[in-house]
């Protein structure tokens, strides 16, 4: 075993149990839920490592428990992977909107889902380096994983953390989507280069109209951070 403890919250047993033998011959432990009640009791009991969370659940949804958890400061840096059979593209930006690390379209093959697992985890490892990082009024604090914008706790989701986090450490050169992809999303294939997009958004919005201005589009290339006009 690697030691990864991963919570399946599905209602349909067979595809639960195919995704346990799956995961177990790859060397994770796995826990099971069929509901987002059960889900939440064994996210609070075990802490597990990663999420893989069905979108259409019986009571409440696996888009509004995903909600529920990145919004909880104890559970918004547990990895969600969404799985649904809902392909449209609204849904998987609604996916990852919400604050899910990925999303996976029914059917899937076990080793597909293994090997986007596995790289949903590697994004997700604690960075070496635990230095904070400080731009004028703009702070973030590797150890205790927040950022601070004047003093002012940023509220501000587990990809566009690592996406700032990236940016801060990397500043004045320009990324492509893909080389963001790459860097900030750990090579994951299966992720859209528009996704980047979404994120720079949604990480614009959180650094507010002091530092928005940061993340800057570089026309024909993709984005660069940068204190230079």
């Amino acid at each position: 075993m690697n030691g990864k403890c991963i919570l399946i919250v599905d209602d349909e047993a067979p595809i639960r149990e195919m995704i346990v033998v799956a995961l177990e011959m790859a060397g994770y432990e796995c826990l099971e839920a069929e509901n987002t009640q059960q889900a939440h009791a064994l996210i609070i009991d075990r802490q597990p490592d990663l999420i893989l969370l069905d979108w259409m659940l019986p009571g409440t949804s696996g888009i509004e428990l995903a909600r529920r958890l990145k919004r909880d400061e104890m559970t918004a840096g547990t990895p969600i992977i969404m799985l649904t059979a809902k392909d449209a593209e609204d849904n998987k930006i609604q996916g990852l909107e919400v604050g899910a690390d990925d999303y996976i379209t029914k059917p899937f093959s076990p080793r597909e889902l293994v090997a986007r697992l596995k790289a949903v985890l590697r994004r997700a490892a604690p960075s070496d380096n635990e230095s904070p990082i400080e731009i004028g009024g703009l702070l973030l604090d590797p150890v205790s994983h927040r950022v601070t914008i004047d003093g002012t706790p940023a509220d501000m989701g587990p990809t566009e953390y690592r996406l700032l986090q990236f940016f801060m450490t990397h500043q004045e050169r320009a990324y492509t989507r893909g080389q963001l992809l790459d860097q900030v999303w750990g090579g994951n294939v299966y992720v859209e280069e528009r996704t980047v997009d979404v994120h720079i958004r949604r990480l614009r919005k959180a650094l507010g109209e002091t530092y928005e201005n940061l993340v800057q589009t570089v026309r024909g290339t993709g984005y660069r951070f940068s204190t230079k006009s």
